[in-house]
């Protein structure tokens, strides 16, 4: 299918919009971090936690007692 005049020039502007860009760097942006949130709650760490130490500690007091 041929380009009609109309695309034909907005492809040519297109192109020379990034002629113009090339070479050149990016903007560095200055983004205010703010501090990282865990993916997980506290919650379901402590009940992971339990879960991975919990089996250990009922076996030591089974020794012991």
């Amino acid at each position: 299918m041929a380009q009609t005049p109309q695309q034909r020039q907005a492809n040519m502007r297109f192109a020379k919009a990034q002629e113009a860009k090339m070479g050149k760097p990016e903007q560095v942006v200055k983004v205010k971090r703010e501090p990282q949130k865990s993916p997980i709650s506290k919650f379901w760490v402590v009940i992971l936690g339990f879960v991975l130490c919990g089996g250990l500690i009922f076996e030591l007091m089974k020794l012991f007692f």
